[in-house]
């Protein structure tokens, strides 16, 4: 658990020695060294250096002395998006915040009801049935509407899903086409638990529920992992949002930087998005595929596209919170429930909404929200 809640912070064992020694006073005789022995269990820490360590790590000691039993068998099989242009550090502490996270959840939803309205499904997919197949029997078996989608967090909690938004890295340019960044999402499906979707907060709404559908096809296809996943989870989250037979009809006529704007506004998916799925549909040339995507290059596209998209906010995990907290139950004892210091339960679990869409809207991406104004 040492291990775990240093690489969450995104500390190397040098730098918690030093936050322990400016915390211990200029006397202090902890070092490298001594935090290795302790990660390593070689070194048993406990008592004032104990506290010590919680101090320096700004987490309870309840967190720091869990047991491999209590932390459980660990997140499995993690899903990135997108995992190779992410560095090491970042993913090793991506992996320890996913882990806590789990840790968080199952403290304070352990006994709470929970509505789970839709089955999650396990396909699996091959050359046959592909990752677009699988979105469209998902849809069909959901029964959900034809055309573009409500809130597509809203659909992962109804899944029995959980979202949470956190800082997983800094968002970087859009990659053409592909919508690929360091790390947008990372997913779970434990064994025994519900699966996990944690949102990079601060990607911008432009990619954000792609990025939600394509975490959601690694749950309905990838229990193990395949070669080709990453392009499947693509497939499948062009197909969900986007579903070939309705939208062909808004690509029937001329597609440039206008129409990709004002489609925008209807599907909310960025104007990258809606380039790709035009060419792949073949409603677009190799060669004004090229065009409009060297045009958008010129015009800052990659960077920061016109027409901003509020980005979805998950609901379930606070409406469970808001519900203790209606039923008299102290902060402070729902972030020990969680093994976090109040101050951080605050901010990660009651962080304020109010300047985002709720996901509980029927239609989260309104054309009026949007400047379709080029």
């Amino acid at each position: 658990m040492l291990i775990l809640a240093r690489e969450s912070r995104g500390l190397k064992q040098d730098d918690v020695a030093k936050a322990m020694k400016a915390l211990d006073g200029p006397t202090s005789k902890v070092s490298q060294a001594y935090v290795s022995r302790a990660e390593s269990g070689r070194l048993a820490v406990t008592g004032e250096r104990l506290e010590l360590y919680a101090r320096a790590l700004a987490y309870p000691v309840d967190l720091l002395v869990m047991s491999e039993t209590e932390v459980g068998a660990g997140p499995g099989l993690v899903h990135h998006r997108k995992k190779q242009a992410a560095a090491a550090p970042d993913l090793r502490r991506i992996h320890a915040v996913l882990n806590l996270s789990r840790i968080q959840l199952r403290g304070l939803l352990d006994g709470a009801p929970r509505r789970v309205d839709l089955s999650l499904p396990r396909l699996e997919v091959d050359d046959y049935f592909t990752g677009a197949d699988a979105a469209r029997k998902v849809r069909a078996d959901w029964g959900l509407p034809s055309g573009p989608l409500g809130s597509v967090i809203g659909v992962v909690e109804s899944t029995g899903g959980l979202v949470l938004r956190r800082a997983l890295v800094a968002p970087v340019p859009l990659d053409s086409g592909n919508e690929s960044v360091p790390v947008d999402a990372v997913s779970v499906c434990t064994p025994g638990e519900d699966p996990l979707v944690l949102l990079n907060d601060g990607t911008p709404g432009d990619r954000d529920r792609f990025t939600t559908a394509h975490e959601l096809g690694h749950m309905v296809m990838h229990t193990l992992p395949h070669p080709q996943q990453e392009k499947q989870a693509n497939q499948f989250a062009a197909e969900f949002l986007m579903p070939a037979e309705d939208i062909r009809r808004d690509f029937a006529g001329t597609v440039d930087l206008r129409c990709l704007l004002e489609l925008k506004a209807q599907w909310g998916v960025s104007m990258w998005a809606l380039l790709r799925r035009a060419h792949t549909l073949g409603e677009l040339s190799d060669w004004q595929y090229r065009t409009l995507a060297v045009e958008m290059t010129s015009l800052g596209y990659r960077t920061s596209e016109p027409g901003r998209l509020n980005p979805e906010q998950p609901s379930a995990v606070r409406s469970v919170i808001d519900q203790y907290l209606g039923e008299g139950h102290e902060v402070d004892d729902l972030a020990r429930r969680a093994r976090l210091e109040p101050a951080e339960f605050t901010t990660l679990y009651l962080g304020d909404r109010s300047s985002a869409a709720t996901g509980e809207s029927e239609h989260p991406v309104p054309a009026s929200a949007v400047e379709v104004s080029i």
